[in-house]
Formats: structure tokens, sequence, C-alpha cells
């Protein structure tokens, strides 16, 4: 019997395995899954290696250790499975094998063809070839041009990943100030909707530039902080204006402040999170002692039980990653950065305007049962979503990964432990994050007006 369940591992019913009080799953959300759970399943591995107290441990509990470290010649300690190298190869590995996969599955428009059967199947034979790129990355030549070249490859995926993220984000402000503005052609309701989520967006923007400016900066020095929360508030109030002024309403009638609302929000966030990660300013106080000044009494207490914060904020981190990774490889976000939307006639107002009204209309139609979990094959008339498209935006994770588990330029004192340590690199990542959403999402109101003759719809 058990070998019976490996077998169907590498088959295409890898979740029929489960067992049957399961809820039912349809073969495209499995498939899914299953990449996903490699993609955690190696996440965690190269948290671990960038843990000194995991090392640590090991060498003091495991027998033999050393003798084993020698035998697979990975050093007397086993220097050459921990620390930012280990780490570059391991990701290395599975963007390989993601980036590999998209090449594979470019142009796959039907479930029934032969690549999209071992898309969708063939897991432990995955598993195995994901291990085999993953250890074999220890073994390339010459390690030291590998890692320096491979260090610029990750941060140019890893900002590329960054960049998809916001203008998804921008199109999920247009698509939403759409529907509702649809409904409102038909219901005052949706108006009054529109106001109160746009009144509920902007008092949420003020009170976070409000309290910055409270907690983030004195009378005398700061003087980065007062800069950066003045120019990100003085955009966000640009771009505001910019939204309803009459021009762009002329070329735009669908523009309007729910969607300078949104990313002035998210403005505010990576400004705060920029803030929180950039390396503490000190003065010396009247006794000639070196005190922190520009940051908040409260947030230094943060940091006192650095395994809890560690290990809390690595896991939503990482959630949050997977999260924009599933959300971002959707059918309908794939389109939204190719320029395809939907028109204006077609949209159908609701609260929950991301999920589509009837989705499961046509998942139903063919259900199978195989002694276990329900599986619905909801792919018999096309890809529900796109494949390649799916493993690129993985890649690129893979990336992102690398080098936040890294520290991103600050790689040789990177440590697990020291996750929230702030550094000046991730600092103006963050804020380039931060402008690079304010010029995608002008970019979006201006560009009608720049090319008259082109037509353009968000």
């Amino acid at each position: 019997c058990l070998t019976f369940q490996l077998a169907c591992c590498c088959g295409t019913a890898a979740c029929s395995l489960c067992c049957k009080c399961c809820p039912k799953i349809k073969q495209s959300t499995s498939t899914r899954f299953m990449y996903a759970l490699y993609f955690i399943l190696v996440t965690i591995i190269c948290c671990v290696m960038m843990s000194t107290t995991v090392a640590n441990e090991m060498k003091t509990h495991i027998p033999f250790y050393k003798q084993m470290c020698k035998g697979i010649q990975a050093g007397e300690t086993c220097e050459k499975l921990v620390g930012y190298s280990a780490v570059y190869k391991v990701c290395f590995g599975m963007a390989c094998f993601f980036f590999l996969f998209f090449l594979f599955t470019i142009k796959i428009n039907s479930s029934k063809s032969c690549r999209a059967y071992i898309h969708n199947g063939f897991w432990l034979v995955k598993l195995i070839v994901l291990a085999a790129m993953c250890s074999g990355a220890f073994f390339i030549p010459d390690q030291d041009t590998f890692l320096n070249a491979w260090r610029y490859v990750g941060a140019t995926g890893g900002f590329l990943f960054i960049v998809i993220q916001l203008i998804l984000l921008v199109e999920f402000a247009h698509k939403w100030n759409k529907n509702w503005t649809a409904g409102a052609n038909h219901k005052q309701v949706w108006n009054g909707l529109l106001a109160l989520a746009t009144l509920i967006l902007y008092s949420i923007a003020v009170a976070a530039l409000v309290l910055m400016a409270l907690f983030y900066t004195r009378a005398e020095g700061c003087m980065y902080n007062k800069v950066l929360i003045g120019v990100n508030g003085g955009l966000c109030l640009f771009v505001s204006l910019v939204a309803i002024s009459p021009c762009v309403q002329n070329r735009q009638p669908h523009s309007g402040l729910l969607q300078s609302g949104v990313i002035s929000c998210y403005v505010m966030y990576l400004t705060f999170s920029a803030l929180f990660s950039k390396p503490p300013e000190t003065v010396l106080d009247e006794n000639n002692r070196n005190i922190t000044i520009c940051v908040p009494e409260f947030s230094q207490g943060l940091h006192r039980d650095e395994n809890l914060v560690t290990g809390l904020g690595t896991t939503i981190l990482f959630g949050c990653i997977l999260y924009s990774c599933l959300t971002s490889t959707t059918r309908a976000s794939s389109e939204a950065l190719r320029g395809m939307y939907v028109t204006a006639e077609t949209e159908v107002a609701r609260c929950c305007f991301c999920c589509a009204p009837d989705g499961d209309a046509d998942a139903e139609e063919h259900i199978e049962k195989r002694g276990g979990q329900t599986v619905v094959y909801d792919e018999k008339k096309g890809t529900v979503y796109s494949y390649a498209y799916f493993h690129f935006v993985f890649f690129l994770a893979s990336l992102y990964v690398m080098m936040t588990v890294t520290h991103w330029f600050h790689y040789e004192s990177a440590q697990i432990e020291k996750f929230f340590t702030a550094t000046w690199s991730i600092f103006w990542i963050k804020m380039a994050s931060c402008w690079v959403c304010i010029c995608l999402y002008l970019w979006t109101l201006i560009a009608p007006l720049c090319c008259p003759t082109r037509e353009f719809s968000v």
C-alpha cells in the first residue's frame, strides 16, 4: 500500500492521497499548492543556513559532527553549508528549477498536452530534481566569481519582483474604483461606499504621516527623517491633485481619489517600514553618553526577545511573500501586466470585486474520487492560469528570498537572528520601492496625456 501511494506521488493526483474528510480541491489549486510547498521547504532551509544558533546546536548535539562534515566535503565544521554563500547556492538551484519550468511551459493553452501533464504531476521526480539542483550548486567551480555575478542577478530579480507587486497594487486600485464606479451608475449606495472607503484611506494615510512626524523627528537633528516624511507626504498630495485634475478627468473619467488613497496608504506604510529599518542616529548627552535619537522609545523594547521577534517576524514576512506569489500568478494578474483589462461595460459591481462571480460554475464539470480527497478537474476546457508566468514569478521570488535573507548588500555580516537589524541597504530599497510606486501610479494618470493617439484602459 505504501509503495502504491509513493508511486501516486509521481502522477497527477498527489492531493488525492489526502484523507476523505478533507474538502474538495481543484486540480489547478493543488498544483500551485505543491509548488508553493517546495518553495517553503527551500526557504526554511535557507533560514536554517543563516542561523548561527542552529549551527552551534548541531555541533553540540550531533555525534561525529566533524567526521560527517569532512565526509561530505563541507569543511571541518560544515562552514560551507552555512552563511550567505550557502544561501546563494541553494537559491541558485531553486531559481534554476523554476526558470527551467518557465521555459518548458511557455505557450501551454491546454491541460491535456504532454507538457501540461508534467507541470501538474511527477512530484516525487520534481522534488529529486530540485534537491539535485540545490546540491549541485555547491560544486560550481570558481565560487568567488559565481557569487559575485549571482549577487547582481539576485538584486535585479529581487527588485523586479518588487516592481511586479507594485504594478499589481496600482492595477488593484484602478480595478477597485472602476468596479464600484460601474455600480454607482445603477445604485447610489455605491457612491456612498466609494466616499466612505476614500475617507477611511485618507484618514489612515494622514494619521500615519502625523504619527511618523511625532515619533521619528525632533526639533534638532533627524534631517533624513524630516526630509523623507515631508517628500513622501508631498508626493501623496501631488498625485491626489493630479488624479482629480480636469485634464486627467477628461481623458480618464474613472480616475479618482480612491486610487490615490490606496497608493497614499501604501506609501505611508513603506515610509514607516523604511524609517524602522534605518540605522539609528546617536548623539552625546550632558554626561557624554551615546543616546539614540529619531526613533520612538517603545520601538527599542521590541527587540528584547530576539528569538521571538525574529521567528514571528520571519514567518509573517515569508507568508506575505508566498501570498504575493500566489495572488500575482493568476490569469487576471498576468493579463493586467500585459495591459489587458475588462471593459467598463462588462463590470459587475460587488464588494468582493477581486473574485469572479461565477468562477466555480464550470469547475464542477468533472469531479473524480480516487479513494481519498475529492479532486475537481477544472482545466478540462483550458488552463486556468498561465503556467509560464506562474513559474517566472516564483523564479523572481526565489531571488527576492535570497536577497532578503542575506540582508541584500550587507551579506557578509548577515544572520537570521539579526534579521531585523537596521541597515542602509534595506532602508534605501524600501524608499526606492516607495518612489517607484508613486511613479507607476503617476504614469497611469499622465500616459493618456503624453500619448493622446494611443488607447489606454485602466
